[in-house]
């Protein structure tokens, strides 16, 4: 699911609901504009439960939605507000899809240098393997010649020269995997300190959206527990909850602990005082910059890098094959001993 497109979306929707359409009418009108697809098929199949009498908080539970959208809508039509909460919802998913396409940003350019390199070294190793490197030994061996060590060196380095596109490829491969399967771009992400604050960031926008539809703290914890699956996150969640239910009132007392959580996120939020909405609202706004700030920091940072990994293998093994014509280009070294 694109989440720019989501997001206008539900700000359409929630247009249309304000100016009096029904919520059928409005899916109906606006799956009409929609490109085929999974997103608007879901959609017309909540439509026509909705249309056949069927409770919306029913009519949601088999549709493939995130799990806090379906939860939003619910506690939007309860409080008398769905435009309100779809509107919040947009906001959530547009801040969602700033950082995922920056993110994206950062993954793909390494991956179009890998392809790259990987290109390129197949092709090396095939000029050599067909052409070069047979008339090379053919003419080393038919001639009393002193090659030079830089000679030696590069025959015995291009005697091997399919590791390089063996490993590049693998390379290649391992970065593939990690970016298009969702489990392992998990835990790749994780480790890299624009998603930790990306996370964090998403964390609070969800718990200050449904607090202020009245869903209540510990409902909000869980909400997003269920949202954010097993991960270190959901851990420091339970923690939170399990404190609350022992009687810790305060952000500042129940909010300790944290693996994913640093202690600014918890001062930030404390410092609203009663007014957690607000505080989490502070966090999430500073948490989103930060996530931003880190991601252009990491592309700028990887782009010359990736220049620099792609100079040095072509580099590399352009050096080697120039290596092979110095007994050609300086005949000195072509005098026997």
């Amino acid at each position: 699911m694109k989440y720019d497109e989501f997001a206008l979306f539900n700000e359409q929707l929630a247009a249309m609901l304000r100016s009096g359409i029904p919520l059928e009418g409005a899916l109906r009108r606006l799956c009409e504009d929609m490109r085929r697809g999974k997103v608007r098929n879901e959609l017309e199949a909540l439509e026509a439960d909705l249309v056949h009498g069927t409770p919306i908080a029913n009519a949601l539970i088999p549709r493939q939605f995130p799990e806090l959208y379906k939860r939003m809508m619910v506690v939007g039509v309860k409080s008398g507000d769905l435009p309100g909460a779809l509107t919040m919802l947009a906001d959530y998913f547009q801040r969602q899809n700033d950082i995922w396409r920056r993110l994206r940003s950062m993954l793909t350019y390494p991956l179009i240098v890998l392809f790259g390199t990987f290109v390129i070294s197949i092709l090396v190793a095939v000029f050599w393997n067909c052409f070069a490197g047979p008339a090379f030994i053919d003419l080393f061996e038919g001639m009393d010649m002193k090659v030079p060590w830089a000679t030696m060196f590069a025959l015995s380095t291009l005697h091997e020269i399919w590791v390089f596109p063996t490993v590049l490829g693998a390379l290649f491969v391992s970065a593939l995997f990690i970016v298009f399967q969702s489990g392992m771009r998990g835990k790749f992400l994780r480790r890299l300190p624009a998603f930790k604050e990306a996370s964090v960031a998403r964390v609070a926008s969800a718990l200050a959206l449904l607090l202020k539809n009245g869903v209540t703290l510990p409902e909000a914890i869980q909400d997003v527990q269920e949202l954010e699956g097993n991960n270190a996150t959901t851990k420091d969640l339970a923690r939170w909850k399990a404190k609350l239910t022992a009687g810790m009132a305060k952000f500042s007392e129940f909010a300790t602990g944290n693996r994913v959580f640093p202690g600014m996120f918890v001062w930030i939020v404390a410092g609203a005082g009663e007014d957690l909405i607000g505080g989490l609202c502070r966090a999430a706004e500073v948490y989103h910059s930060r996530a931003i700030c880190r991601t252009e920091v990491a592309l700028f940072s990887v782009l010359p890098l990736a220049s620099l990994f792609l100079g040095a293998i072509v580099l590399s093994q352009a050096f080697l094959l120039f290596c092979m014509f110095l007994p050609i280009m300086f005949p000195m070294f072509s005098l026997s001993s």
